[in-house]
């Protein structure tokens, strides 16, 4: 695999029904090295902080695979940015990968920590107030990653995947149980002993003194 494109988004309005917010999804390609810290890229606008960003959440990487899919899905070509990914790696597929999984770019390693949840924000910003609706049934919901190793990034790098060996949880089925009402303690239990990101095991250990 190879990383198609790095993507920079700078704070920008939009319209959301009766209200205008700012977001950081519109993303544009860069013909530069990026330098990837422990918090993403210090250039990257994250607006909103309680549900995006932090250490768990630094990097989102989308795949040419899935980006394909859409395409042929909406009938329109699809600019690397446009789903609000920092990293376009050629060939990924994100249903493919567990929690856990290791991206390896240059001197960068990225681990996979969870499945981006479609939002209000990602419908307004693709036109599409159905939008929600059918990237959850699409069921390609990207990756977000934490960063292990820092360092500089190129478009046009190889990108290797080492495979999580520990305990864990696919992203599709992370992504799948997203909408469940309620999970076993058994199944929660399983979560809470991956490598998930801060956010979900809050929610999940809260939960879990619910049902224990």
């Amino acid at each position: 695999m190879q990383l198609i494109s790095i993507n920079i988004g700078k704070e920008q309005t939009q319209q959301r029904r009766d209200y205008i917010e700012t977001t950081g999804i519109y993303k544009i390609p860069v013909n530069r090295p990026v330098e990837i810290k422990r918090l993403g890229i210090d250039t990257d606008a994250i607006c909103d902080k309680k549900n995006h960003g932090g250490i768990d959440q630094a990097i989102y990487v989308y795949g040419g695979a899935d980006y394909a899919w859409w395409s042929n899905e909406l009938g329109r070509d699809l600019t690397p940015g446009t789903f609000g990914e920092n990293l376009t790696v050629s060939e990924l597929e994100s249903a493919q990968f567990n929690v856990g999984d290791y991206l390896h770019i240059g001197d960068v390693t990225l681990q996979v920590t969870s499945p981006r949840i479609p939002c209000g924000t990602f419908a307004t910003r693709m036109g599409d107030p159905q939008w929600v609706k059918k990237f959850r049934t699409g069921e390609r919901p990207g990756l977000y990653c934490r960063v292990i190793n820092e360092g500089i990034v190129n478009a046009g790098d190889k990108v290797t995947v080492e495979k999580y060996t520990g305990d864990t949880i696919s992203i599709l089925q992370m992504y799948r149980d997203h909408y469940e009402n309620k999970m076993s303690e058994e199944a929660i239990q399983r979560y809470i002993n991956a490598p998930i990101d801060i956010r979900s095991r809050t929610d999940l250990e809260k939960e879990l003194n619910q049902v224990s």
